[in-house]
């Protein structure tokens, strides 16, 4: 022991740190031995908890645990008692022709309840994503909206839950709902898309004002030569008075509701490059471990038409 050390201890009665600020000297006081022994046993006990349970990660997953102990086995007999105790309606649900459906819901409110509560779980989990927590759809990502009365295949129960079991325009079910709009920009000339596009802006044109009810103004002048482009190329999907056809996909063009927007230039883009909105299959045979079953698929489809645009 120093010089210093040993006059410290006699003034102090302890060694300082050797810290001093303002003066003020940092004792090196002993740690009580009852904390110091609990320190030790937390390191103990840290060392027992790490093998017992699982906790160490490795390359695919972690270490088990000598106990067993799995939270996700845990989820998995909590979510088994409850489909055990709904076996009835889930049976009911998956075995019900989405024809019949809508009608068999409307009959029995249980069935009903379960299958609108579950469908909004689905829908959550799996939908949301794209189409919006509220349903109400991105249009600058071309996402529809749910919640209007305007379908590109159709909004009954039954459209609904084909579209969703099979998806739009994917590689995975070679039922998927398929139709391709032409990139027109390869066909028509700058200044013809630009004149069929004024007469499509017209179509949603009420009052025949020269501004449609979207609030888009648009060059009367070119409305008669426009519908004669329109009528030769693309009345042929979206029929002779722009009203659309959900059996091809094709958008009613008349109404104010656009799924990649309605004003000029966005049209203008859409006609020249056209659009390839794609929606994958959920089915469970298209997607193996994640997919949705029959059940499933027909509780998301009367959630999402009872939002209040179901046909």
């Amino acid at each position: 022991m120093n010089h210093d050390a040993e006059q410290e201890r006699k003034e102090y009665g302890v060694e300082t740190t050797g810290h001093e600020w303002d003066g003020i000297r940092e004792l090196n006081n002993p740690l009580p031995r009852w904390w110091v022994w609990v320190f030790y046993a937390t390191i103990v006990w840290g060392v027992i908890y790490t093998m017992a349970y699982p906790a160490w990660p490795l390359v695919n997953k972690a270490t088990a645990g000598f106990l067993g102990y799995s939270t996700r086995a845990l989820v998995e007999e909590e979510i088994a008692e409850v489909n055990d105790q709904n076996a009835e309606l889930i049976a009911r649900l998956a075995e019900t022709d989405p024809v019949d459906l809508a009608a068999a819901a409307a009959e029995d409110e249980d069935l009903r309840n379960y299958a609108i509560n579950g469908g909004r779980a689905i829908f959550a989990a799996n939908c949301s994503q794209c189409h919006g927590s509220g349903a109400n759809g991105v249009q600058a990502a071309g996402y529809p909206s749910l919640i209007d009365d305007d379908w590109l295949w159709g909004g009954t129960v039954e459209e609904i839950a084909y579209t969703v079991a099979h998806g739009i325009r994917n590689e995975q079910s070679l039922d998927a709902r398929y139709s391709q709009m032409p990139a027109y920009g390869d066909i028509f000339s700058a200044e013809e898309i630009e004149t069929v596009v004024q007469y499509v802006m017209s179509l949603s044109d009420s009052d025949g004002d020269g501004t449609n009810d979207r609030g888009y103004a648009y060059d009367t002048a070119a409305v008669e030569e426009g519908g004669q482009i329109f009528y030769d190329n693309c009345a042929a999907c979206h029929m002779d008075d722009g009203t659309g056809d959900p059996f091809q996909g094709a958008p009613n063009l008349t109404d104010i509701v656009w799924l990649y927007g309605g004003d000029e230039a966005t049209l203008i883009e859409t006609v020249t490059h056209s659009r390839f909105g794609i929606m994958p299959a959920w089915g469970e045979e298209y997607r193996v471990g994640g997919g949705l079953s029959q059940d499933e698929i027909n509780a998301v489809a009367l959630y999402v038409h009872q939002l209040g645009g179901g046909e």
